[in-house]
């Protein structure tokens, strides 16, 4: 006997189709990304993505240069505590959030910088 499977595929979706039917107070037409959840995205503070960097400490660090980014400086105390804390995975979780937001950020600046730079070279052609 298997405890830990999956019921069959049919069943699976059965039961899916009616928890959405039955438990949803929106109607399935109406269903798209801004009610489903989504875009509750705050900034945390001091995850802000920062271009200038003090590169004299990111140096001291030691931060490989492929990691010297707009994020850098949050790395230099992720990587102290973890130093610290001999890269035990339950510590520097505070740290770690705060690095991949800042990291997240930045991205969303790149793909906000692209939008726009092809709107303008849109608008001279």
């Amino acid at each position: 006997i298997h405890y830990f499977t999956f019921p069959p595929a049919p069943f699976r979706r059965s039961t899916q189709a009616k928890y959405i039917t039955t438990f949803s107070r929106i109607p399935r037409s109406q269903i798209n990304s801004s009610n489903m959840g989504g875009g509750h995205h705050h900034v945390t503070p001091g995850s802000e993505p920062k271009k200038d960097q003090d590169l004299q400490a990111i140096k001291d660090a030691r931060i490989p240069i492929a990691w010297r980014d707009t994020c850098s400086h949050i790395l230099i105390d992720l990587n102290k505590c973890r130093r610290d804390t001999w890269y035990n995975p339950d510590k520097c979780g505070h740290y770690r959030h705060i690095y991949e937001e800042c990291e997240y950020n930045a991205y969303l600046q790149r793909v906000e910088a692209k939008v726009q730079e092809d709107k303008i070279r849109k608008s001279m052609d």
